[in-house]
């Protein structure tokens, strides 16, 4: 098998992406394919159309155009098999705000929200905008950019003198807000590894961190400990795991997803965000659940890009 991994790109998330890259190729070294770590540049096109009847792409681009459907509709164009959601059901994932709607729909819990641009703000008066959203949400809010990952723009806002810093925070990274309840309780992340009926949940990993789970908590260790699997109840675990699967099949997510979920005091699942490519970094979560379902990550790897390979020659997805 040969395998291209795709790394880097121009977001906000390449430095991430490149580790994840690196240590995809380094598995899938492991298990005996020939695998490419190829940047998001001119050279793409020409590396994907030397790939041969043996080959397959592992998209590893974190943030916009890795996530948004963007690549997934090239290589899609290309007709080159890759890893992963394709290109529509990326689109809705990448929107959090019409992710929120699906799951809603499907009664799969998820906080209170509301969306709004920063053009909305500047028109209607931002004073008036935030006392609104107070008055119907409540303290604590969770800011975040409505498109976007790693925890990059979001803040948690305790008292309504912040949410105007956490507004701005956010708007440097996406010109639409999505605002949500703060929900407390137990957050885990859910890795959901298979496609549709196949698709099963990773022993879910408590995150325990001292102040918010930002991209520094995420990315650099010492700051947040992690269990895998969580310190839950085996029913406990059943709920969040029920919940991640059901999230993965109502967005026709494939291969691999990761989604992250608080477990509130009432013991109801409140799903925050999907991940159509999870962070796979030496301090990421789903590797560390791989590791938890005492399987070998290597062989893991090699049998998501096998089963891509095999999907596309047989056309039956």
């Amino acid at each position: 098998m040969n395998v291209l991994v795709l790394a880097g790109g121009l977001s906000h998330e390449r430095d991430v992406s490149i580790r994840s890259g690196r240590r995809v190729q380094e598995a899938l070294r492991a298990s005996g394919a020939k695998v490419t770590l190829q940047d998001v540049d001119s050279g793409l096109i020409p590396a994907l159309q030397k790939l041969g009847d043996d080959g397959v792409v592992w998209p590893m681009l974190h943030g916009s155009s890795g996530e948004d459907g963007s690549l997934q509709g090239l290589l899609e164009l290309l007709d080159v098999p890759y890893v992963g959601t394709r290109a529509h059901e990326a689109r809705v994932a990448w929107v959090k705000s019409v992710a929120k709607a699906v799951l809603e729909h499907e009664s799969i819990p998820t906080p209170e929200y509301v969306t709004l641009p920063q053009s909305l703000f500047r028109e209607v008066g931002a004073e008036q905008v935030m006392d609104a959203i107070v008055g119907k949400l409540g303290l604590p809010l969770a800011v975040k950019p409505a498109r976007g990952g790693s925890a990059l723009g979001v803040s948690i806002v305790t008292n309504r003198a912040d949410l105007n810093r956490a507004l701005v925070h956010c708007f440097a990274y996406d010109v639409t807000a999505l605002i949500e309840k703060a929900v407390s309780g137990t957050e885990v992340a859910v890795s959901v590894l298979g496609t549709g009926d196949d698709a099963v949940a990773l022993p879910p990993v408590e995150i325990a961190v001292d102040g918010p789970y930002d991209y520094d908590a995420r990315y650099n260790p010492g700051r947040v400990e992690y269990f895998a699997p969580a310190r839950l109840s085996d029913d406990d675990i059943a709920t969040v795991s029920d919940a991640a699967v059901a999230v993965h099949r109502e967005l026709r997510l494939r291969d691999l997803s990761r989604v992250d979920i608080i477990l509130d005091e009432d013991g109801a699942p409140q799903v925050l965000d999907i991940n159509i490519t999870p962070g796979l970094t030496e301090t990421s979560l789903y590797p560390q659940a791989i590791a938890a379902s005492n399987e070998n990550l290597a062989e893991v790897y090699a049998r998501v890009a096998q089963g891509a390979l095999n999907r596309h020659s047989t056309r039956d997805s």
